[in-house]
């Protein structure tokens, strides 16, 4: 791949990494959905990009079904869950703001760090790509943590899944199309448990914050 091409898709990374932080300034629902859906555009085109310098061409069938689900699909699951359950647009994070920047500029210094000793034995990408790939997950992973309603962290996870998606087809220029589809199976199926899982929380509680759940004790 030329140093061209592995420009573009640092690009591509650091938009990804810029899209996780927004997550963690969100307080609304529907602007998390909305930054989702650009992640998964960018996703599609990334690997569009990589099928097209590698001339891999049946990356492009992983191209449309990364559109499908991460762009359409999975965003629309999402907003009828949203209109359906009729969920609060707010969401009250643990911590205030300043402090979960901090943090998360903390954990986006530790990943250059940490991701120093595999970038000098890769050959398929450079260092500042695996590096801003590993600060997403991170990031993802701490928004997950600061968020209180179910469906957000949902969403989080979902932007988890979308940070090691692109780490890994990035790093290995496109992976195998019968692991994308497995991932992809893997996604909705996750996701419509997670819908049951969200129907079951609002009967019981009649809201979504997760703090409830701890008051759950076995018999």
């Amino acid at each position: 791949m030329s140093l061209l091409a592995i420009q573009f898709i640092q690009f591509f990374a650091a938009l990804i990494l810029l899209t996780n932080f927004a997550m963690l300034t969100q307080r609304r629902f529907s602007s998390l959905i909305k930054l989702l859906v650009f992640q998964g555009l960018i996703l599609s085109i990334n690997m569009a990009f990589v099928a097209y310098t590698t001339q891999q061409n049946e990356l492009y069938i992983t191209v449309a079904l990364t559109f499908l689900l991460k762009v359409w699909l999975i965003p629309f699951i999402l907003f009828r869950l949203f209109i359906r359950l009729h969920i609060e647009n707010q969401i009250e994070p643990i911590i205030n703001l300043p402090s979960t920047l901090l943090i998360g500029l903390a954990l986006v210094i530790f990943a250059f760090n940490l991701s120093i000793p595999i970038t000098e034995i890769s050959v398929t990408t450079g260092r500042p790509t695996l590096a801003l790939a590993l600060a997403s997950v991170l990031l993802a992973l701490f928004t997950m943590i600061i968020k209180r309603k179910a469906i957000s962290q949902v969403i989080s996870l979902l932007a988890l899944e979308n940070s090691l998606f692109f780490a890994a087809t990035s790093a290995t220029n496109g992976m195998p199309l019968v692991v994308e589809l497995g991932m992809a199976f893997d996604v909705l199926v996750g996701l419509f448990i997670f819908g049951l899982f969200f129907l079951r929380i609002r009967d019981t509680f009649e809201n979504f914050d997760l703090h409830h759940l701890e008051n759950l004790r076995e018999e």
